[in-house]
């Protein structure tokens, strides 16, 4: 269950590309400990939001607070080291590094990087322990497969010891059986005090683990609430399915 205290405030969130307004008055507040899902058509704002919260975008107006801190417009290193760590749509590892350099990069990187090396290479094992990646240390990036890439960069910002993971489709390109394995990954991550934010497309997916989901419409938040009442939300329907007409 989700803490009592906040964790992450969003406020009147408005992020425009020229004439394409991709972002608009957006505005949510996330507990400590919850899942949240975003969800939303192709093109409805999602990335931009996570890209505004996490650094690499600037907002036009409208602040997100950390704790209570204002951390709108710092950029991603600093907000990195604040807590906030997250995955990318497409995966991209350093592909000729092996799998513990890449996560070795994200504890040097992170909260975790005044400690010994000798100290960051035990947590990168921790890391590639939980993520299900032992044994596979030693491999160039490149040589992995999809669900292994994806492994190798959620460990990777595990390794910066976040209090909120920001999770861009993570599924996407998995199987059915992948899928299921991520799902449960998330849940194990929550387990350890982490928030999410997860975008995500596979709908099954997100009502499963989410304790609340928000979807955004061409840049608006148009529903929030809880997976058994979004479902049935007619905007949600509509943003999905489009209004049916009978002749």
């Amino acid at each position: 269950m989700a803490e009592s205290q906040g964790l992450l405030s969003v406020e009147n969130l408005s992020r425009a590309f020229g004439g394409l307004r991709a972002l608009r008055q957006v505005g949510f507040a996330l507990a400590g400990g919850e899942i949240l899902g975003l969800m939303g058509p192709n093109g409805s704002g999602k990335t931009t939001l996570l890209n505004c919260i996490a650094g690499a975008l600037r907002p036009d107006s409208g602040t997100v607070h950390l704790r209570g801190d204002l951390i709108t417009g710092l950029p991603a290193h600093q907000i990195l080291r604040r807590g906030v760590a997250r995955t990318f749509q497409f995966v991209r590892p350093f592909p000729h590094m092996t799998v513990a350099d890449n996560v070795l990069v994200g504890r040097l990187y992170g909260r975790g990087r005044d400690g010994s090396l000798a100290a960051a290479r035990r947590a990168v094992g921790e890391m590639l322990d939980f993520v299900g990646l032992v044994g596979r240390d030693h491999l160039l990036a490149r040589q992995l497969t999809t669900i292994d890439r994806k492994r190798v960069e959620l460990a990777r910002c595990l390794a910066t010891e976040p209090e909120l993971l920001l999770l861009d489709e993570l599924m996407a390109g998995l199987n059915p059986a992948e899928a299921m394995a991520a799902t449960d990954l998330i849940r194990r991550i929550r387990a350890r005090g982490i928030t999410v934010i997860m975008v995500e497309h596979n709908v099954r997916a997100v009502l499963e683990v989410s304790d609340r989901i928000m979807v955004l419409h061409h840049g608006e938040k148009i529903a929030e609430g809880r997976p058994e009442e979004i479902v049935h939300d007619p905007q949600v329907i509509e943003a999905y399915l489009g209004t049916t007409t009978h002749a």
